[in-house]
């Protein structure tokens, strides 16, 4: 099958080379440059997106803030209506979503501008999240308010455009499902993973190291169904929660989806029988979804780090990504996964070198 790619970044990348390992052809449709580019190539090729969008059976994407003129153009060769993926891109319409779905989340409303953002401030009761209906990514966009605290300097940055105020939750940790539906309605998903961000940024995730509750974990995947059968979703999609309770009482609130392969399942790229981008290939392609296998793993993000030390190159239970981007604080510019025994193995690896690999200002 020939698969063409919008977004030539890492996912992108590591998208493809998972298609040219089934067998298929990818190409990779650069939204910066505007450049159909091969898998890893550095050089364009002398077509431009009708062209490229006629060579392929089907058309799939790394991000979802795909844009409209590629969406016209390319809507035949989606595997679904993508313009319900991009609807996904406002916060509002994820927010409905969710409400819609009937899946637990954040009580929340939305405002349009300052001076709808300042009588909801006035009138709040509760600690608040305001995050911008667009744009917005690890941690940026969004803001917080307690009771008491001034609004004028606060409306005036988070009022320049509409978004939405949730009730801050005060969780126990952030989980995240990733899976993947195929066009017939199957679905597989891996189990929850832990993810722990700093400044809004993920720092690491922890996969099959925490144990976790059948209840909850039959909670996520019942989520993952509503939502991607409301969709219609096909490939890998993945779904940000909060653990709020103890034990037997703890109970997930929806964060945030995102319609793609996602950073907290690139453990699985060397933690699992089949990667995720495996599964996305399988769900684009028809293949069927394999009975999945993990070992207990670690993904250390690298953020901002101008090369990830010789030393895990060479260790024998690590395995190093690197993307090949130009290294700024904050930036992700690669990943690590190490196989581990325990939590207390995994944070011993988190201790001693997190902060060799993470440059976050």
């Amino acid at each position: 099958m020939k698969v063409l790619f919008v977004g030539d970044g890492q996912l992108g990348q590591m998208l493809g080379a998972s298609g040219i390992s089934h067998g298929h052809e990818c190409l990779l449709y650069s939204t910066r440059s505007h450049e159909v580019k091969p898998l890893s190539a550095h050089v364009a090729l002398p077509w431009n997106l009708t062209e490229a969008i006629q060579w392929a059976d089907v058309v799939s994407w790394e991000h979802e803030a795909i844009p409209a003129d590629i969406i016209a153009a390319a809507h035949d060769k989606f595997l679904m209506d993508p313009a319900r993926i991009k609807s996904l891109t406002d916060r509002r319409a994820e927010k409905k979503l969710f409400d819609d779905c009937r899946v637990a989340t954040s009580p929340w409303q939305s405002y349009s501008n300052a001076e709808e953002l300042q009588k909801l401030l006035e009138a709040a009761q509760q600690p608040l999240v305001l995050k911008a209906a667009q744009g917005g990514y690890d941690g940026k966009g969004q803001w917080r308010f307690k009771p008491g605290d001034a609004v004028a300097e606060l409306v005036a940055e988070a009022g320049k455009a509409p978004g939405i105020a949730e009730h801050l939750i005060p969780f126990n940790k952030e989980v995240s499902l990733v899976g993947a539906r195929g066009k017939d309605g199957s679905v597989c998903c891996y189990p929850l993973v832990t993810n722990v961000h700093t400044r809004g940024i993920l720092s690491y995730s922890m996969a099959g190291i925490d144990e976790v509750p059948i209840a909850m974990q039959q909670q996520a995947e019942a989520a993952f169904h509503r939502l991607s059968d409301a969709l219609n979703y096909v490939g890998v999609f993945a779904i940000e929660f909060f653990v709020v309770g103890e034990g037997d009482e703890a109970e997930l609130l929806i964060n945030e989806v995102a319609p793609r392969v996602h950073n907290s399942g690139h453990w699985s790229m060397n933690g699992a029988n089949c990667s995720q981008f495996d599964l996305h290939m399988r769900a684009l392609t028809g293949m069927p979804f394999p009975q999945l296998r993990i070992e207990p793993t670690l993904m250390l993000n690298v953020i901002g780090a101008q090369q990830i030390p010789v030393g895990l190159w060479h260790h024998q239970d690590a395995q190093c990504h690197w993307y090949n981007k130009d290294p700024r604080p904050g930036r992700k510019v690669g990943h690590v996964n190490i196989r581990t025994a325990n939590l207390a193995t995994a944070k011993t690896w988190v201790k001693q070198w997190r902060e060799r690999l993470q440059v976050l200002a």
